[in-house]
């Protein structure tokens, strides 16, 4: 197998080859390049066949009734938003330990971000009694991000969002394969967006997925996806369709065929590469755990229900200089990330960012993202372990 290296939201970027354990790592082996090959030696590289198949075997692994594949995790949560009806005068409520682009597609389709807070060092997922506390007449969806592939508390969420006649909208862009109560996550609200940016479980290049299980909902998305068009290329190639009509205006989403069959490869590993992950978090949780200052949330998850396991997030001491520890790391060729700089502190998002975030603003300094992929070796994750525990042990006090 030949493998690649690919890193992405990197801190101190330096090129791959430099790293003794990059952040993420892709395998591409015999099976994927065929799988590449095969499609572009069909001759139809768009939209087609290899799509349709994508889409019916990602609805079977999550339990939905419908499924479909687009461009990117971003696209997954625009159509997301704007299919459950989120547009200008509303609120959406999005936790602000988040990547950007969860507030941005609010922006996007209207409507104002209302950033909330995590439930605490233990748990980076969206607290319950703060959504309660965001939700105002104008809220209209509630958009869940399941951190790091850790299930959010859905009951009392589902909770609040029947009670409140709003929206749920899931970003599962960690979770492919997370279950909570015995159905997978992106199937728990309204609408469920995922990723498979390359340094997720599930890696295509660039793609996604929206599933619901709502048939007018997918419909409508079905529409939005491709420029609101009623028939698609390669239903006008078979001869389904002369023509068609414009019913909305939609947009450019959809996914090729080459990252499609890409992705079915990927899809039938997908569960093996969690159960790697699982085992290499286990060491990590055992082995630096409360050693020298430091903590790793989500360490009782297993009662919340399983994993996906896409980050390895360690906490450092209150008063440890981060940069100090990611220095140093980097010197012993350890790629590291941090995931994420809260939505609410950027400069665009800080002027209307009126909701205090204690408990987001209590580890946000503090978090450190480790390598962490299925193909990790032994002799890598233990370099990881020593690496961390040395730079904690020697980081100066902020």
């Amino acid at each position: 197998m030949a493998r690649g290296h690919r890193s992405a939201g990197t801190v101190g970027f330096v090129n791959d080859s430099s790293w003794l354990v990059p952040l993420s790592d892709l395998i591409v082996d015999e099976e994927l390049r065929a799988a590449a090959q095969e499609t572009i030696a069909s001759g139809w590289w768009s939209m087609g066949p290899r799509v349709a198949e994508f889409e019916s075997k990602f609805a079977q692994f999550v339990g939905s009734k419908n499924a479909l594949a687009v461009t990117n995790g971003t696209a997954a949560l625009h159509l997301g938003l704007l299919g459950v009806g989120c547009g200008p005068g509303d609120e959406v409520i999005v936790p602000s330990l988040n990547f950007v682009a969860a507030a941005n597609t609010v922006v996007h389709v209207g409507a104002t971000p209302v950033f909330c807070d995590v439930i605490g060092d233990h748990d980076l997922t969206l607290d319950p009694a703060d959504v309660e506390k965001a939700i105002s007449p104008a809220t209209k969806a509630i958009a869940v991000m399941h951190y790091g592939g850790f299930p959010c508390q859905m009951d009392a969420i589902r909770e609040l969002a029947e009670r409140h006649g709003i929206a749920i909208v899931e970003d599962a862009a960690h979770a492919p394969g997370t279950v909570w109560r015995g159905r997978r996550c992106g199937t728990l609200g309204d609408v469920g967006c995922f990723s498979f940016f390359s340094n997720k479980n599930l890696p295509v290049g660039e793609g996604g997925m929206v599933v619901t299980d709502d048939d007018q909902l997918a419909e409508q998305l079905r529409l939005l996806r491709s420029h609101g068009m009623t028939t698609l290329t390669w239903d006008r190639h078979r001869g389904h369709s002369r023509s068609y009509d414009v019913l909305t205006a939609g947009f450019n989403y959809r996914l090729d065929e080459v990252r499609a069959a890409i992705g079915l490869v990927q899809l039938r590993r997908v569960e093996h590469e969690n159960e790697r992950r699982r085992r290499i978090a286990q060491r990590y949780l055992e082995a630096l755990h409360g050693e020298a200052g430091l903590t790793m949330p989500f360490a009782n998850h297993e009662a919340r229900g399983a994993s996906s396991h896409h980050l390895a997030v360690i906490l450092l001491g209150e008063h440890v200089a981060r940069d100090a520890v990611i220095s140093e790391l980097a010197r012993a060729r350890i790629q590291t990330s941090v995931h994420y700089p809260p939505i609410h502190r950027f400069s665009f998002y800080a002027s209307s960012a009126q909701r205090e975030l204690p408990r987001t603003e209590a580890v946000a300094d503090r978090i450190v993202t480790l390598p962490l992929f299925g193909a990790m070796s032994d002799e890598q994750l233990e370099a990881v372990i020593q690496a961390v525990v040395a730079a904690a042990r020697q980081a100066p006090a902020a």
